[in-house]
């Protein structure tokens, strides 16, 4: 690790930051407006802006202060968050990821951001206290002064700083002293001692080791999270014990308990916890001294400081408390000593995990080659050994997988400020609400997810949500609401975007496509096939053209992009209701369970989670014009992958019927052969095979040769379609024999 690798780090944190800092002015938005919100919003705001200064990033750290300045001033009940001060906040932390996002490309603010920046700070100045200073910001801690807490100890912003930086903190590209002179920034040090204890032999010595520690004496009005956050990237490795001013004693104690050091005297431990000086513990010593030369019993240490009430009983306790415990600790194993609570959670960067992705996908290719081949060798041994490595293999794609998986809860709460924001645009009052946020998908799918969704947000805020004189005509809520859902349904993840507006007009879609071409005037589409027009490229139905829609632009967008994940769209509605779009996504795009089939001489693998059953197909009774089958009372409509994709036929083959679902719809795909289960490794098809329908990528068998990926609601839709239009042309044809 060196310093850019904890820079980034950093950038990372302050993401996750100013989005905790956003949902939370969210939630007050929402009438939120309690302590705990607000201290949120200042932890974040606070913390980006310490960790910044460490690294000299003052444009993000001068922004900050100000924004800081207000918060405080809102904790301290000086004044209320109105809806205005939150909307200039919501800005303010928009700026702030803007400067930081700056910083993460190297690059400095132009004219037009620095001009913003100046701006909000204008804004901001409207609601700061005129008495309001850097001193009243950065206020010590309000704690109790024991009486019988030894003197020096009683400055009023006095604290004591006690670090053993880990050993390997100069090899991960961090400099103790950048620190240390951080540290002074926020006031004065005004005691260092350097602890060099654990500095070994010469010959023992590792330049890149770190050996010291340090107790420092810092004189500051900066509050503890200030002094805490020097300390924020290396608080993981290190041991760092902050005293407050004005501490009781059992902060004291705490600390002599702590101490690394077993080698200390009393008085040693005393003056380096700053607990007395070194004047204070002279006198103790000449006391000492003087009852020896008038050969009177010698009193310890610890009794004479407590009999001149130079320390708290308490502290001399500890401290001797603190000497038997080093002299028992010696007798102890050192993994005993050394024993740390363990670190649940690590932060990993999402390359690692697509590269580990990969090779197991690899693994995965390989087991199926190494199962082919001992299905050849006619080995029992080596057939079980084979079958223990396959279990072993699916395990490790599980766990790997589970690696991916993010909940969607934090995208659907972006859409808080979209909505907010928006209806503010619109003048419309719109609330959203959240179900199934913990719901848990592929991260690149979350990623791939944003810009469909957001488009479709705004669509039903633009032309789901009507005006609310509308509403009140209809007899329903001021306030529109948009419902965003997530849950799992049969091995894929379900998202429904719900508004209870004014629906679709399909008659108005109709006319709209009819006169674009798109449709002829005859045509017999049913109530899905209307609704899925408002996908195609160009068709708008919007009266006025807004900063949101009525181009026809995007719609177009999201229903290619959710065919890129092989998802599929669904729409239902009513007039003057409402309308719900359901999306059906698989859980990942990397690795899943497929069925092995072949048409044409053509692998194919089917999805397993959309497999219902495999049947004879020569076991049904129909027609060659039909495209359907009476499955125990349903028709079902079928396609032959051979006519299809225009595959030789083979002779003498007896088809098969793999009936497939996704969703609500069912269709059966015709093949030659069924070879059965096994792991897919999902490969993206090149971009001259991005056009080819029903395809939704390709996958290597363990034999070499190459397997196609049926996309499974594309060949449905493909198979209901044709069977509808047969049908509306059957009905023709009998209306015009009539």
């Amino acid at each position: 690790m060196n310093i850019d690798s904890v820079l980034q780090t950093f950038f990372a944190e302050a993401d996750e930051l100013l989005i905790s800092m956003e949902t939370a002015l969210l939630r007050m938005d929402d009438g939120e407006k309690d302590i705990e919100t607000i201290n949120e919003i200042f932890r974040a705001a606070h913390t980006i802006k310490g960790s910044a200064g460490m690294f000299g990033l003052n444009e993000i750290v001068t922004f900050t202060h100000m924004v800081e300045n207000v918060l405080d001033s809102a904790r301290d009940g000086e004044l209320i968050i109105t809806d205005d001060l939150l909307s200039v906040l919501l800005s303010c932390r928009d700026h702030l990821a803007q400067l930081v996002n700056n910083a993460k490309q190297s690059q400095a603010s132009d004219n037009t951001c620095i001009a913003q920046g100046e701006a909000l700070l204008g804004s901001l100045s409207a609601w700061v206290p005129k008495a309001t200073t850097a001193t009243h910001f950065f206020r010590s801690p309000k704690t109790i002064t024991p009486t019988n807490l030894q003197k020096s100890a009683l400055a009023h912003n006095l604290w004591y700083i006690s670090i053993r930086f880990g050993v390997d903190l100069l090899r991960n590209g961090m400099d103790p002293l950048s620190i240390i002179r951080f540290l002074n920034s926020l006031g004065k040090i005004t005691q260092i001692t350097t602890i060099t204890d654990n500095f070994p032999e010469l010959k023992e010595f590792n330049p890149e080791t770190l050996y010291l520690g340090f107790e420092i004496g810092l004189q500051s009005d900066a509050n503890l999270e200030e002094i805490e956050n020097a300390f924020m990237f290396v608080r993981d490795e290190s041991s760092i014990k902050i005293i407050p001013p004005r501490s009781n004693v059992l902060a004291y104690i705490d600390l002599i308990k702590s101490l690394p050091e077993n080698t200390y005297r009393l008085g040693e431990i005393l003056i380096k916890t700053n607990v007395i000086s070194h004047d204070e513990l002279e006198l103790a010593l000449d006391t000492q001294k003087q009852q020896a030369k008038d050969q009177q019993p010698i009193s310890l240490l610890g009794s004479i400081l407590i009999d001149t009430q130079e320390v708290a009983p308490e502290l001399i306790t500890a401290a001797l408390d603190k000497q038997h415990t080093n002299q028992d600790a010696r007798a102890l194993p050192s993994d005993t000593r050394s024993a740390q609570p363990e670190t649940r959670f690590i932060r990993v960067d999402a390359e690692r995990l697509d590269i580990l992705i990969n090779l197991i996908g690899e693994l995965v290719i390989n087991q199926q080659r190494v199962d082919l081949l001992s299905s050849k060798l006619n080995s029992n041994q080596l057939t079980e050994a084979v079958g223990s490595m396959g279990n072993f293999t699916e395990q490790i794609r599980d766990a790997a997988l589970t690696l991916r998986m993010v909940a969607i809860g934090d995208t659907f709460l972006r859409f808080k400020r979209v909505v907010r924001d928006t209806a503010k645009e619109l003048g419309k009052e719109i609330e959203l609400e959240i179900e199934g946020a913990e719901t848990e998908l592929d991260r690149s799918m979350v990623e791939k997810l944003n810009d469909p969704l957001m488009h479709l947000v705004r669509n039903a805020m633009d032309h789901g949500i009507e005006a609310v004189a509308i509403r009140r005509a209809r007899h329903k809520s001021d306030t529109g609401v948009i419902s965003l859902r997530a849950s799992h349904e049969s091995g894929s993840i379900v998202i429904e975007i719900i508004d209870d507006g004014g629906g679709l007009n399909l008659d108005s879609i109709r006319n709209k496509a009819i006169a674009n071409g798109v449709i002829d005037a005859n045509a017999q589409l049913s109530k899905q096939e209307l609704c899925m027009l408002i996908f195609h490229p160009g068709l708008s139905t919007a009266e006025t053209i807004t900063n949101l829609s009525g181009r026809g632009v995007g719609m177009d967008v999201v229903r290619r992009n959710i065919e890129a994940l092989r998802g599929a769209i669904e729409i239902e509605t009513e007039l003057g209701v409402g309308t719900c779009i359901t999306i059906r996504l698989p859980l990942t795009l990397a690795i899943i369970d497929g069925f092995h089939v072949a048409a044409g001489n053509i692998d194919f693998i089917v999805p397993q989670n959309t497999i219902l059953e495999c049947v004879d197909l020569s076991t049904f009774n129909f027609t060659k014009e039909q495209h359907h089958i009476n499955l125990r009372g349903e028709q079902v409509p079928y396609i032959r992958l051979q006519e299809l994709f225009a595959l030789q036929k083979q002779k003498d083959m007896r088809e098969q019927l793999v009936v497939v679902q996704f969703g609500e719809k069912r269709a059966g795909i015709v093949v030659d052969s069924l070879f059965g289960e096994m792991q897919t490794v999902v490969k993206p098809m090149g971009p001259i095979f991005q056009a080819l329908k029903g395809i939704g990528g390709s996958s290597l068998l363990g034999t070499g040769a190459v397997a196609l990926i049926l996309d499974i609601p594309q060949l449905i839709n493909f198979a209901m379609n044709r069977e509808h239009a047969q049908n509306l042309s059957l009905s023709a044809k009998m209306l015009e024999q009539k």
